[in-house]
Parts: structure tokens; sequence; C-alpha cells
């Protein structure tokens, strides 16, 4: 019976051994149909697993924030024609924080078998090394792109993370990272605990957690770089 993988994508260069194990290297080995968030991205990483891997034999489709809905059950035909098919994502762990989930549930109801493989999820990654609490989080994903939508979002996950003891995790893109640390240098109370985790798993990777009176005094330059923020007691 063919299956619906799951396959990790690492998170920053370097050798994918390190971050990933044997089973999705052979996953990889095992399918020839492959949905991605980005076609090109997914066969550089193809082929960065396995070098001898030829590309031309296998098949793509491309799953993204432009994909009409309607579209998606088409992109499970070939796992229903009995070819293992594989959903890999442009870094980190499919159906976290990307389209993904959407064929997963999709898969579900055509009684498709879903198989999740180990990997790298930022998300993850970037609490275990917080020190805040584990036990009870959320993820958010990406905050308001508007500056007075934006901090009034903060202001509430603030007040959320102190009243239940709730990790706030969220995302940005790269390029906005200098906004959002400001607003949240500003927005919040100087007791707040702020971890910033950059770069997880790259050369460079820069996690660490104080309270925002303390970040006042050494803001990081993460202008353009993968960045996870977490808001906690």
């Amino acid at each position: 019976m063919a299956k619906l993988f799951l396959i990790p994508n690492v998170l920053s260069d370097g050798n994918w051994q390190n971050v990933l194990p044997v089973s999705v290297f052979n996953a990889i080995n095992e399918t020839q149909y492959f949905i991605a968030e980005n076609v090109r991205t997914v066969r550089r990483f193809l082929k960065h697993i396995n070098h001898e891997i030829d590309i031309d034999a296998l098949n793509f489709f491309e799953l993204n924030k432009f994909t009409p809905p309607e579209d998606l059950p088409g992109l499970l035909k070939p796992v229903e024609m009995g070819f293992n098919t594989g959903i890999i994502s442009d870094a980190g762990c499919p159906g976290i924080a990307d389209p993904g989930a959407d064929i997963v549930k999709i898969a579900h109801r055509k009684n498709i078998q879903v198989v999740p493989l180990v990997g790298p999820s930022s998300v993850l990654l970037a609490l275990m090394a917080s020190g805040l609490n584990g036990q009870n989080f959320a993820f958010n994903g990406y905050l308001p792109i508007k500056p007075y939508e934006r901090t009034k979002v903060i202001s509430i996950l603030e007040r959320k993370a102190k009243s239940e003891n709730q990790t706030q995790i969220f995302i940005e893109t790269p390029y906005r990272n200098k906004q959002l640390i400001a607003d949240l240098l500003k927005s919040c109370q100087p007791s707040t605990m702020l971890c910033i985790a950059a770069n997880i798993t790259g050369k460079n990777e820069f996690i660490i957690t104080k309270s925002v009176g303390e970040w006042k005094d050494t803001v990081p330059d993460l202008n353009k770089q993968p960045v996870i923020f977490l808001l906690g007691l």
C-alpha cells in the first residue's frame, strides 16, 4: 500500500546527517512523487541528501499559498494509484507552519496512510532551548504586518503568557525582524522574558533568553535571518 511521507527538510546549510535520520534517506529513495512548497528548493535538497539521485526521473507538484483549494485532492492521485508520495516544505517539518497540513487532512479522509518522519522543527528546538514553559505553549505563526495591529497583538500575547503561564511562540519574515524586535522591546514590560532563537542548527546559531529590560542594551542584528521569538515568564 502506498504511503504519504512527511519528509522534514534541513533548517540550515551543513551536513544533513547531523539533523536527519537515515529513515529520511530511505523514504526519499522509495519515492518518485513529491509535493513541494518550492520545487527548486526541494530538488536541491534531494540532491544534497543523495548525490546519485536521478532528479529528472522524479515528479514534482507545487503546494503553496497560491495553490487553489480545488487542486489539492489531485495532488494525492499518485498515492491512490499506488505510488509513494512525499511532502517537503522549504525548511523543517511539513504541516508545521506550512500548507502541507491541508494535504494531510485530505489524505486522512481518503484513508491514505500518513507517515511522519523525524526531523528538525525550529519551533520545538527553540522552545527546548529557551528555558520557558514547555508544558503549556502556543504557536501563533506570523504577527500582523501593520505596526499598530502588531503591537496590539504583542500586548495580548504578553498578558496571556503571564496569566496562563503559557509560552507564546511566533515568527516573522526575516526582513522584518528588526521592526518586530523594536516593537517587542517597546511594548512589553521589562520583567517579561523574551527568547530570540536564530539560525537554529546552523554554524552561527543564536539562542538567548533574557528579560525585555536586559535586551534593551544588547539588541542583536538579525536582519534577513530566520528567527523564532518566544515570550514567557
